[in-house]
């Protein structure tokens, strides 16, 4: 039985990782802002990482914000993990993290090579924008009578339990550096997936596409936040809209 720790477990993503290794019969810590008996800031640090820590031979790092401070916070845990004689980090980062020059592409960029440099073992897996993500932008943007979308953007978003087995996969072998990408199973116009959104939840809105300015909106207008050569999700957009708007 391997003893775990899991940033971010109360998350999206961290919640279902931590399912999937107590399913499997491991001890695992669960670590966030609020989270007891670790509840611990890791922007912050302190000794209560330290504490988190103790015994544990691999963490998954899934704790992050767009709002800033993952650097500072994968800064700390990295120092605490090599006091703490941790094996294996396991990070989760976004495709095109290299490629698009968006501020919280840049974070985890940086995160990425804080991992690397950290000397502890160490696995990367990046992965395209989770479904649910998708649906809280659309839901904020379909509340104005008119839905306006960036122009020429796809997108190809994955099912958050595909990527939780993949990681919990990671965290139980050796540390592998950086893994192959995972991709959603389709490469869609944002236009499409917006009306897929509109259909599943009733709602009538008209549709602008808005040519934008920039280095970010023209990488992620060239793709460079896509995996269309790891196309690994096998859950689709529209299944995911059916059992959340179906309750199911």
């Amino acid at each position: 039985m391997t003893k775990i720790l899991v940033t971010g477990g109360t998350g999206t993503l961290g919640r279902l990782v931590t399912e999937r290794l107590r399913a499997d019969g491991h001890e695992v810590r669960v670590l966030s802002r609020h989270a007891q008996p670790y509840a611990v800031d890791l922007r912050k640090g302190g000794p209560g990482l330290d504490a988190a820590m103790d015994g544990v031979d691999t963490v998954v790092h899934c704790a992050s914000s767009p709002n800033g401070g993952d650097e500072e916070a994968a800064a700390h845990l990295i120092a605490a993990a090599r006091r703490g004689g941790v094996r294996h980090l396991v990070y989760i980062s976004i495709v095109g993290v290299d490629r698009v020059p968006f501020g919280y592409y840049k974070s985890k960029l940086a995160v990425e090579r804080l991992v690397e440099e950290s000397g502890l073992g160490w696995t990367v897996l990046r992965a395209t924008q989770f479904h649910d993500l998708l649906v809280r932008v659309l839901g904020i943007l379909s509340k104005s009578p008119v839905l306006l979308l960036p122009a020429h953007v796809k997108d190809q978003p994955i099912e958050v339990a595909e990527v939780a087995d993949r990681l919990a996969e990671l965290a139980l072998g050796s540390p592998a550096g950086r893994v192959e990408d995972m991709g959603g199973p389709e490469v869609r116009t944002f236009d499409s997936l917006a009306r897929a959104y509109l259909k599943a939840t009733g709602r009538r809105r008209l549709v602008l596409r808005v040519p934008l300015r920039g280095k970010a909106y023209e990488a992620f207008r060239s793709g460079g936040h896509l995996a269309p050569e790891h196309v690994v999700g096998k859950g689709t957009f529209e299944e995911y809209l059916g059992r959340r708007v179906g309750g199911g």
